[in-house]
C-alpha cells in the first residue's frame, strides 16, 4: 500500500513510539575488528529455519517448504549494515526451471505481509473488506487463490519493516535505505543474493510490487537487468504508484490529478447502485478523456462549460450538487471521502471508498480519524504473521514486527516527483523482447487510481506485435484481492502470463 496524507494523524502518534531503526540487531558474522562491527551491537536474529506445510490451492493439495531467513546487506567496505528478513515458500522436487516470484509491498514502510497473507501466499487472513475488524481472530486458512502451484514465492521485507533492520545509526540508515534510489539498489542486490544462496539463477524470475512496491518493481527489474546482470521474465504491478509526477497537484495547470481520480469515484458510485460493469466504466473513461478535460481547461471563461462539468460530475459521484458546484467540478479525494457517506455518519477509505467506518468526529471541519482500512488491517496481519513466524516456523525472536511503519514513511526522502518507474519500465521492456508486464488495479482505489495506469500504458510504444504490457481492473479497491472473486480473476490473469 501507499501511505497518504490521510494517515497523517496516526503518523503523528506513531512517530513518538515506532523506531526508524529496529531495536535488535546482530553483529556481523566473524567480525574481529571494531571497524567490522555494526554501529548497533544487539542480540542476533535466529538462524534460517524451515518447516514443511501443505495447503489446498485450486483443486490440488500442495506440499511446500516455508522458510524464514535473513540476507545481510553490506556497504562498499564489506561491513554488514542491515539484515533483510524474507519468507519463502518453495515446492520441493521441482526442476531448475520452476519460476520464482519476489514480492514487495509499498508505503514506503509496509512489510510484504499484505501480499503474503492477503493475496498470493499459501495461507490467507481476511482483511481490507467492509466489516473486517482489528479484533477479528488472526487465523490463517488455505488460500485457494495462491500462486504457489505455478511459482515459488519469496516475500521480502525492506529495512525498517517486518523484522528487517538497520545496523547503523539514524542518519546512516536514512542515507543507505530510506530514499528512492538507494532502496532500489540494495533490494535488487537482495534478490540476487537470494538467487545465489538458493541456487536459482536458472529459474524464470518474476518481480511483484504493490502500491509503492509498484514504483520499486520496474526500477529493481532494470537494476537487475542492466547493473547486476540478472534477467527478469515478468513484472506484476499491483495497484501501482507508477508515476508520482502525474499525481503531483502542485501545478494548477495540470488536469491529470482530477482526471485520474474521477473514474474511481464514479466506479464506487456505480457499485453502490449495483451498476458497475466494464461497459459502464468505458463510458466514464470516454467522458473523462474528452468532454471533461475540455470543459475543465476552459475554466471560468466559459460558464456553460462549468455548468456542464458540475452537472456531469454530480451524476458520476453521487455528491450533493451544491458541493460539486462550489468545487467547480474539481472534486479532491479528501473531500469526496468525507462527504460521500456523511448522511450515514461514516467516512470512506482512500483504498476503497465503499469500505467505511464510523466518523468519530462528524462535526469537525476536516477528517480527524485515520483511514478505515488502514486502522483495521494492522492488528490481524501483524498477529497472524508473528504467530506464523514464531510459533509455526519456530523462528523465535522478541524483536518488534513492523507491518506498517509510519516512522520509515516519515523519514523517507522522496526526491523530486518524476516518471523514473515508467522510464525504467520502458527501457527494461525495450531491451528484452520476452519480458511480460501485468498491471492490475481495483476500480474503487483512490490511493493509486487505475486511470493513471490506463493513461500511462496508452502512451507507451507497442514494443512489438504482441501485447506485452497488459492492464486489468477488478471489483474492489487498492487491495482488491481481499475479495475472493477478484483474487481468483487476478490468479487466472497471472497464470496466463506465467504460462506464456
Amino acid at each position: 500500500m501507499r501511505l497518504t496524507h490521510l494517515a497523517a494523524a496516526a503518523a503523528a502518534l506513531l512517530l513518538t513510539t515506532a523506531p526508524a531503526i529496529a531495536q535488535d540487531a546482530r553483529p556481523a558474522a566473524g567480525a574481529k575488528a571494531d571497524e567490522k562491527k555494526p554501529a548497533i551491537d544487539l542480540p542476533p536474529l535466529p538462524a534460517d529455519r524451515s518447516i514443511m506445510q501443505s495447503a489446498r490451492i485450486g483443486t490440488r493439495t500442495i506440499s511446500y517448504r516455508a522458510t524464514v531467513g535473513t540476507i545481510p546487506v553490506r556497504d562498499d567496505t564489506g561491513k554488514e549494515i542491515a539484515q533483510v528478513v524474507y519468507t519463502a515458500y518453495t515446492v520441493p522436487g521441482g526442476d531448475a526451471r520452476r519460476p520464482v516470484t519476489f514480492a514487495f509491498n509499498g508505503g514506503p514502510g509496509a512489510a510484504s505481509v499484505y501480499l503474503n497473507l492477503g493475496a498470493i501466499g499459501p495461507k490467507r487472513v481476511q482483511f481490507g473488506a467492509q466489516g473486517d475488524a482489528p479484533s477479528d481472530a488472526p487465523i490463517a486458512r488455505d488460500n485457494p487463490n495462491s500462486w504457489l502451484d505455478f511459482t515459488d514465492l519469496v516475500f521480502i521485507d525492506p529495512v525498517g519493516t517486518g523484522f528487517s533492520r538497520s545496523l547503523v545509526d539514524a542518519e546512516a540508515t536514512k542515507k543507505a535505505f530510506y530514499a528512492n534510489d538507494p532502496d532500489v539498489k540494495y533490494l535488487g542486490k537482495v534478490v540476487y543474493d537470494w538467487l545465489v544462496k538458493e541456487g536459482r539463477l536458472r529459474a524464470p524470475k518474476y518481480i511483484m510490487g504493490e502500491s509503492y512496491g509498484g514504483y520499486r518493481v520496474p526500477r529493481i527489474a532494470y537494476e537487475l537487468q542492466s547493473q547486476i546482470g540478472v534477467g527478469v521474465n515478468g513484472l506484476i504491478l499491483v495497484s501501482p504508484y507508477l508515476d508520482p509526477a502525474s499525481r503531483d497537484d502542485a501545478t494548477a495547470l495540470s488536469p491529470l490529478p482530477w482526471m485520474t481520480a474521477l473514474p474511481s469515484m464514479a466506479a464506487a458510485h456505480l457499485e453502490r447502485q449495483g451498476r458497475l460493469t466494464p461497459a459502464a466504466m468505458a463510458q466514464v473513461e470516454e467522458y473523462v478523456r474528452g468532454d471533461y478535460m475540455r470543459d475543465l481547461l476552459r475554466g471560468r471563461s466559459d460558464p456553460e462549460a462549468t455548468a456542464r462539468l458540475v452537472a456531469r460530475v454530480t451524476e458520476l459521484t453521487g455528491l450533493e450538487p451544491a458541493l460539486v458546484k462550489k468545487l467547480g467540478g474539481r472534486v479532491d479525494t479528501a473531500t469526496y471521502l468525507r462527504e460521500v457517506h456523511r448522511a450515514e455518519g461514516t467516512i470512506g477509505s482512500i483504498y476503497d471508498s465503499n469500505v467505511t467506518a464510523f466518523d468519530p468526529f462528524p462535526w469537525a471541519s476536516e477528517q480527524r480519524a485515520n483511514d478505515p482500512i488502514l486502522d483495521a488491517l494492522i492488528a490481524p496481519t501483524t498477529s497472524a504473521m508473528v504467530d506464523f513466524v514464531t510459533r509455526e516456523v519456530g523462528w523465535k525472536t522478541d524483536a518488534r514486527y513492523n507491518a506498517l511503519s509510519y516512522a520509515v514513511n516519515a523519514a523517507w526522502d522522496r526526491g523530486k516527483p518524476d516518471d523514473a518507474p515508467v522510464t525504467d519500465l520502458r527501457k527494461a521492456i525495450a531491451v528484452d523482447p520476452k519480458m511480460q508486464v501485468l498491471i492490475v488495479h481495483g476500480w474503487d482505489d483512490l490511493s493509486c487510481p487505475y486511470f493513471a495506469s490506463r493513461l500511462i500504458v496508452d502512451q507507451m510504444p507497442a514494443f512489438g506485435p504482441t501485447q506485452r504490457v497488459r492492464l486489468r481492473v477488478y471489483p474492489g479497491g487498492h487491495m482488491f484481492y481481499s475479495r475472493s472473486d477478484s483474487g481468483a480473476s487476478f490468479r487466472d490473469d497471472a497464470r496466463s502470463m506465467y504460462g506464456s
